[in-house]
C-alpha cells in the first residue's frame, strides 16, 4: 500500500455540517474501497489565491491515507462527480514527505490542544 495525501477544496455555500458531511461522505469512500485513513484536518473557510468559479474562499481539507493506486481512481472521479468540490489534489508521498508529514501532525495535534 502506498502512502497519499489529497487535498479538496469545497464551496463556501455550505454549512458546516454540509460540509462535515461531504468530508466523511470521501472517508467512507476510500475506507470502502480498503483504504487507512491515518490523518484528517480542516483547515476551514480560507482566501484563495485566485477566484475559481467566481468564489473567492473555500473550506480547505486534507485527508492523508494509505491505499492500493486503483483506489486514487475512484477518489477522483468521486471528487469530479460531487459538485460541492471546486478543486482537488491528490499526490503519492515518499518517505521523507510521509516523514514530514508525521511531524506536522504532531505540531497540529499540539495547535488543537493549546
Amino acid at each position: 500500500m502506498n502512502h497519499y495525501e489529497t487535498v479538496f477544496i469545497l464551496t463556501p455555500v455550505l454549512s458546516d455540517e454540509q460540509m462535515k458531511e461531504t468530508v466523511a461522505k470521501f472517508k467512507d469512500l476510500l475506507v470502502n474501497n480498503g483504504a487507512e485513513i491515518v490523518n484528517e484536518e480542516a483547515w476551514g473557510l480560507k482566501k484563495m489565491a485566485y477566484p475559481i468559479q467566481k468564489k473567492s474562499t473555500g473550506f480547505y481539507c486534507l485527508l492523508e491515507f494509505k491505499a492500493e493506486p486503483q483506489v486514487i481512481n475512484t477518489l477522483e472521479t468521486g471528487y469530479r462527480r460531487d459538485e460541492k468540490v471546486i478543486r482537488f489534489m491528490t499526490v503519492k508521498l515518499d518517505k521523507y514527505a510521509v516523514e514530514y508529514a508525521e511531524k506536522r501532525k504532531h505540531k497540529w495535534t499540539k495547535k488543537e490542544e493549546a
